[in-house]
């Protein structure tokens, strides 16, 4: 399958997600918060799930809803990350990552972005993704 021009470069967050699995520290936590922010600022994109029951004027980005029962945007470094998802079938896009970001900011009833939910996942709440874009919360 021929590989999205996008999501070059999107295994090194992927990488960043396994060593911080392997070693939960600051310092990789860190790490993998500096690889996304390097891929946001070369422009990287992140592949989004929408929900075609949505009216066509505004699609609904896929949610994951946690334990706790809190909302969170669901993305994918890959489509082979996508593709374990429980529901495989639903329409994706890519979408720049500081637009992703940007857009979890606003949305009130979202916690943040969760990055590849099903494997190597990174959830990053609100507080990770303005140290990410660099903004103050």
């Amino acid at each position: 399958m021929e590989k999205d021009q996008n999501l070059k470069g999107n295994e090194k967050i992927e990488e960043s997600i396994w060593q911080l699995q392997k070693e939960p520290t600051q310092e990789m936590l860190a790490h993998a918060l500096t690889v996304v922010r390097r891929r946001m600022k070369e422009d990287g994109h992140l592949i989004v799930a929408v929900d075609p029951s949505g009216a066509m004027d505004s699609l609904q980005i896929q949610t994951v809803q946690t334990g706790e029962g809190k909302l969170w945007f669901a993305a994918y470094t890959s489509f082979e990350e996508q593709m374990k998802g429980s529901n495989a079938v639903m329409s994706a896009f890519t979408a720049e990552i500081g637009k992703l970001f940007q857009m979890a900011l606003r949305t009130e009833k979202i916690e943040g972005v969760i990055l590849n939910p099903w494997n190597r996942t990174l959830m990053l709440n609100k507080n990770l993704i303005h140290i990410v874009v660099g903004t103050e919360q």
